[in-house]
């Protein structure tokens, strides 16, 4: 019998990880198809930036929603229904409407996020604490594989003639067959509250994660380390391969899909160097200072002197210590608020995505006049993420440290 729960565990867990995937396939297509869209939509590259950037609108909010019902009604339904507004979005962006196109954007984001949440609860819930930090690094692997094959895979399927509408309608079909698989296939959770005051409870759960200042410290690092690579690499990666630096756009696509490369080995690996050390800050500080580094060569450094891929690859792997966070605000708050907990660090992660992402499209317009062909147009743009790297370093020294080897510790020393 207890085989057969842990068999479920880890299907269910895996299950919500392939949605996971799915959702970044659709959050880095766009990256490699800027023109066709641009195209299809009329608008300019910088419009159509600001257009895929609506997905963060939906991201953001809805992580509080997906938290505290995944909470509330367990993960079965919640997550089912995430994946159905996902695949229906997906289907309105195919249409080529400019306002269906918003309206599918945001459903995109909105729907999506229940996948990561989904995903950290059911690991949390039904694996022991030794493992959270390696669980959720895997999970993001799932979703960072996602990243790369919305690059290196969908690239060349655009670069062959493959109509951009035909893509999106294909993934939005597809979200709609994975919304059922999982309402078939996820257990219903053993744990079910539909009684008493939901809304009076969802607030509640909301201000105990909200009130602890290690939530908004998680939430701020977060979201400093993920910005490189959500909105410089996913967004405008190719594009400033192709203009700043004269690449090919297939040799563009190949190296601007090694940060999320990168993420799918660094997420599991830096989760699993953190599980055996039994600490989370080293290892997010250490991400984070080799992170910074990265991207200063990457704005300022030669591009003939490192190996080709290799810079991408190994910002990836650094910045895959952001997921770490994700760990050390569930293990700074109540075991039975997980959900609610993934979905505060979730909303104030990717707020920064949805707030700063149309900021640089206006800060690229502005320094460029609209061409943004120029190195230092990018550098201009860009450079602040710098400080962005390097402020997130200097919090992390701040965060509590909330790792195994911590909790084991403090009962010697209050003994001794």
């Amino acid at each position: 019998m207890k085989d057969r729960l842990a068999g479920a565990a880890w299907g269910a867990w895996l299950l919500t990880a392939v949605y996971y995937f799915y959702q970044y396939v659709l959050r880095s297509a766009p990256a490699v198809m800027l023109p066709q869209l641009s195209d299809a939509f009329q608008l300019t590259s910088i419009g159509v930036a600001s257009l895929l950037g609506i997905f963060y609108y939906g991201y953001s909010p809805f992580s509080l929603v997906a938290g505290a019902a995944i909470d509330r009604l367990g993960a079965k339904g919640v997550v089912s229904a995430g994946a159905l507004a996902a695949g229906i979005g997906t289907l309105l962006f195919a249409t080529g409407n400019v306002g269906a196109a918003n309206v599918g954007r945001f459903l995109q984001g909105a729907g999506g996020v229940f996948s990561l949440v989904g995903a950290v609860y059911i690991a949390t819930q039904n694996f022991p604490a030794s493992r959270a930090a390696t669980l959720i690094g895997a999970t993001q692997m799932f979703g960072m594989a996602g990243g790369w094959a919305g690059q290196f895979v969908v690239g060349p399927i655009i670069a062959q003639g493959i109509p951009w509408n035909t893509f999106w309608m294909t993934m939005g079909v597809l979200g709609v067959l994975i919304a059922l698989a999982l309402f078939i296939l996820l257990p219903r959770s053993a744990k079910v509250d539909t009684g008493g005051d939901w809304v009076r409870g969802t607030f509640s759960a909301l201000g105990v994660v909200f009130r602890n200042p290690q939530s908004i410290l998680c939430g701020l690092i977060a979201g400093l380390l993920f910005i490189p690579t959500t909105i410089f690499d996913m967004v405008w990666g190719v594009r400033y391969l192709q203009e700043a630096h004269g690449f090919e756009y297939g040799d563009a696509v190949i190296r601007s899909s090694t940060v999320p490369l990168g993420w799918i080995v660094g997420c599991p690996l830096l989760g699993f160097i953190s599980d055996r050390l039994g600490l989370r800050r080293p290892v997010i500080i250490g991400g984070g200072c080799v992170l910074l580094a990265c991207l200063a060569w990457i704005l300022y450094g030669p591009t003939n002197v490192l190996p080709p891929y290799v810079l991408g690859f190994v910002a990836g792997v650094a910045s895959g210590s952001a997921m770490i966070t994700y760990t050390v605000i569930k293990e700074a708050n109540p075991p039975k608020l997980g959900g609610t907990a993934t979905g505060v660090i979730n909303f104030l992660n990717f707020t920064f995505s949805a707030l700063v992402g149309p900021l640089f499209a206006r800060i690229m317009q502005a320094v460029s006049g609209g061409s943004g062909t120029a190195l230092d147009h990018y550098q201009q743009t860009f450079g602040s993420l710098l400080y962005g790297v390097a402020l997130a370093v200097i919090l992390s020294f701040v965060l509590k440290e909330t790792g195994p080897a911590r909790r084991a510790g403090a009962p010697q020393r209050e003994a001794a």
